[in-house]
């Protein structure tokens, strides 16, 4: 069996590449059971954010090709679109990956907190729609686990990170003080509650806050004295923002470029300020060509990601040898299951020995065999039974593996060099 995580991320693929093979929240379930479905894959997880779209699974055989094949062909695209943007970590080397992942290491903020609630999301989803198995339910357990070693162990988590962070952080560097502007933040999750709290802590406290489930905008207004409206009543406030920052896992444009337009006429050329954080995008990236327009992407904010990453160098590189070891410790149970299959067939094949061996005795007991001898009868039976298999393929070794191979049944049996030499067990 072979562990593989395999997909794309905000490192090896564009904008405009990652918002092609997003799963939408509602469809995983049926993309899992399709995948799961072909022949060879045994369990599989699937996480999609912002950043990254990742598979996790594990494969009769080592081949990743075809599962990269069901993962382009899922989103109607051709192989070789998207062949320079994927990568692929087996066995090890997919431990690594799923740990640093959920450890903030991977993320575009280095140790950003909202991945791992991310990861364990995508777990739980995979886990009730019947896709997660003994190995991956255990390295999810064990990527948790590690991912809380990192936090308390590292300085990696101790300032708010996160690509909302980020957004406020370049509205403060345009704006300087934001207690005169008024926002307009599109979604409720989490990486809106993060924008919120964090434009609230600069202050700013003018918001409105916009989302599909007019109750859950509402419910996150409350807490900040913002006010609440769902989607369709966005082009009525749009001219009042400074700043928008979108988040959303809307599979279609919220923000058309002629609403953006409109809004813009009525503030009588006063800039706006718009962060689309959302992948695929909520704003049409025309837009971004409009006169008094600053539109910005999830990945144009690289600078302040780097500023972060010069910060944590030195957790960073606790926090890898953190991981580094506890790859071993993982690979080290997986390498163990294929000795317990092992020593399961060895133990099924005795106890099979010792049923047809009781099976002749009782016979035999019936038919008035005297009980001594047919004691010693069985157990000479059993032994030869037990004993002649290994004995005979010991005697058919050639002779440059044999020494090797009697070093490894000397100690798998306890025996010492001069036990062998006199056929007597210590």
């Amino acid at each position: 069996m072979t562990l593989l995580a395999f997909g794309l991320n905000h490192a090896t693929a564009p904008l405009e590449v990652r918002e092609k093979v997003t799963f939408d929240s509602k469809i995983l379930p049926d993309a899992l059971n399709e995948l799961t479905g072909n022949t060879g894959i045994n369990e599989a997880a699937i996480l999609s954010t912002c950043n990254r779209t990742e598979i996790y699974c594990s494969l009769d055989d080592g081949d990743a090709e075809w599962p990269i094949d069901w993962f382009s062909g899922f989103h109607g695209c051709k192989k070789n679109e998207l062949q320079n943007y994927i990568y692929t970590h087996p066995d090890a080397n997919a431990v690594k990956h799923v740990l640093r992942v959920a450890s903030g290491l991977d993320s575009m903020m280095v140790g950003e907190p909202q991945v791992l609630g991310q990861l364990k999301q995508a777990y739980h989803t995979a886990l009730q729609s019947g896709n997660i198995g003994k190995m991956l339910n255990r390295l999810f357990q064990h990527s948790f686990k590690v991912a809380k070693d990192v936090r308390s162990n590292t300085v990696i988590g101790n300032h708010p990170v996160s690509v909302a962070y980020a957004a406020v952080r370049l509205a403060k560097q345009i704006f300087g003080d934001l207690s005169g502007q008024t926002a307009l933040l599109i979604g409720a999750g989490e990486t809106t509650e993060l924008a919120v709290k964090y434009l609230h802590d600069n202050g700013l406290h003018k918001m409105i806050i916009a989302n599909r489930t007019l109750e859950r905008s509402q419910n996150l207004a409350r807490q900040y004295s913002a006010y609440a409206i769902s989607l369709n009543e966005i082009p009525r406030h749009l001219d009042e923002a400074d700043i928008i920052i979108s988040s959303t896992a809307s599979q279609l444009p919220i923000l058309g470029k002629d609403t953006i337009e409109s809004a813009i006429l009525k503030r009588k050329r006063r800039p706006m300020f718009i962060v689309d954080i959302a992948v695929p995008r909520d704003v049409a990236p025309e837009a971004g060509e409009l006169e008094d327009v600053y539109l910005y992407t999830v990945d144009d904010l690289k600078s302040i990601i780097d500023d972060n990453i010069k910060s944590r160098r030195e957790a960073v590189k606790q926090a890898e040898q953190i991981i580094d070891t506890e790859v071993v410790h993982f690979m080290g149970w997986v390498n163990s299951l294929d000795a317990v299959s092992t020593i399961r067939a060895i133990r099924d094949q005795a106890q099979q020995v010792r049923e047809d061996v009781l099976q002749s005795a009782l016979q035999k007991l019936q038919q008035g065999t005297d009980p001594e001898d047919l004691l010693r009868e069985v157990t000479r039976s059993l032994t030869n039974k037990l004993i002649h298999p290994p004995s005979s393929q010991l005697h058919k070794l050639s002779s440059t593996k044999k020494e090797e191979i009697l070093q490894i049944v000397q100690g798998l049996f306890n025996l010492t060099p001069e036990d062998s030499k006199s056929g007597k067990p210590k």
